[in-house]
């Protein structure tokens, strides 16, 4: 798979991950469901757009979502962002309004998270693709290998990264993690199935206070 478009550092971090057999299966899989024009979310451009945007060496904090969005025109590669114009689902909206109570941080017109990603915020799904409106359809295909493998190689290779983990799926996750290394906080999943427990965890401003202590510049959340 050493065809696999993603960005340079990236890359060069995966390359034997890009050659296993596990992932040779899964690029297999999504070709033949592509031959049988079965659609799938996001776009084949778009799949690694979170590494794209930020690179491995500009990562400052990681926020782990599950599966892309199901729905037409919703999923563009970055975890709980969808693109301007289309309408702010429910757990971003609890999250931004988590920013501006404990950042001060306006609520943005848009979903689209993008300027985040510029800033450092690696915005990973832990399955990169879905099939439409089928939500976790893709979640035995192979990509929670791939991704558990990324958040470890973040934890072996970087030094003084936040780890934002959101709801139960997101906190098995801390396992991979080198907690003497890194900063993980934990937070029940900004869904309104929550029922607002979400609210409150000051995740963005404890996430900055923790960069600038470690000699990192602190994360521009604003969106607008």
């Amino acid at each position: 798979m050493a065809d696999v478009k993603i960005e340079p550092s990236w890359k060069v971090v995966l390359e034997e991950e890009f050659n296993k057999p596990y992932f040779e299966t899964l690029a297999a899989f999504l070709k033949e469901e592509k031959a049988k024009h079965t659609v799938i979310y996001p776009p084949g451009s778009l799949i690694f757009q979170a590494f794209n945007m930020t690179p491995f060496d500009r990562v400052k904090v990681v926020v782990l979502g599950q599966d892309p969005y199901h729905n037409p025109g919703e999923a563009m590669g970055l975890c709980f962002s969808v693109p301007k114009g289309i309408r702010i689902p429910p757990s971003l909206q609890n999250i931004y309004k988590e920013l501006q109570n404990d950042a001060g941080v306006s609520i943005p017109s848009h979903g689209d998270l993008s300027r985040w990603a510029e800033n450092g915020v690696f915005l990973l799904n832990a399955m990169l693709t879905v099939e439409k409106n089928k939500p976790g359809s893709h979640q035995s295909i192979g990509w929670q290998l791939f991704t558990d493998r990324v958040i470890q190689l973040l934890s072996e290779k970087r030094q003084g990264l936040v780890f934002l983990l959101w709801g139960n799926f997101a906190r098995k996750k801390a396992g991979l993690i080198d907690a003497s290394r890194h900063l993980i906080l934990e937070a029940a999943h900004p869904s309104p199935l929550a029922k607002g427990a979400f609210f409150g965890c000051k995740h963005f401003s404890k996430a900055n206070a923790y960069l600038q202590s470690q000699g990192k510049s602190p994360v521009d959340w604003q969106l607008e």
